[in-house]
């Protein structure tokens, strides 16, 4: 009887290959975007991924003010924070929100989806959010990532 073995590959922070990936936000539903990206954040599309190690890659995401949300949402989405103060609590729409700094929509979303721990940290780091196409990682030569042809 041949058997055949399998060697079990765990990516480590050495031997984990990143690259920058660039992707369009114009058009773009939020919360479709930000699941999308944050696999790629954490690597799970990669053959290599490991749950313990950021092993995703960089991503740059542009236009993020000609993101779009469906329903009712613009009025009824709210993002709540605390002061630390008694009677601290804070709330905006997603309109007023939007309107103050539309990268920070974009954030949010990518945010709460990933791990609440120090790798979600980490990998949040990795996130590069612009509100037009104007961005500053043109050395990296990030490579552009289309999630319309997923559709």
């Amino acid at each position: 009887m041949d058997t055949l073995s399998y060697k079990t590959v765990s990516a480590n922070k050495n031997t984990v290959e990143k690259e920058w990936l660039l992707v369009d936000a114009d058009g773009q539903t939020l919360g479709r975007l930000a699941s999308e990206v944050a696999k790629l954040l954490r690597g799970k599309h990669k053959p290599s991924f490991t749950p313990h190690v950021d092993c995703g890659d960089n991503v740059i995401i542009i236009n993020a003010n000609n993101i779009k949300l469906t329903g009712n949402k613009w009025a009824d989405k709210t993002y709540i924070r605390h002061t630390g103060y008694p009677g601290g609590q804070r709330s905006l729409t997603a309109a007023e929100m939007y309107k103050k700094d539309p990268t920070r929509l974009v954030e949010k979303a990518v945010k709460g989806m990933l791990p609440k721990n120090k790798l979600g940290a980490d990998l949040f780091r990795n996130l590069k959010v612009y509100a037009d196409a104007n961005h500053g990682q043109d050395a990296q030569k990030p490579r552009t990532i289309n999630f319309n042809d997923n559709k």
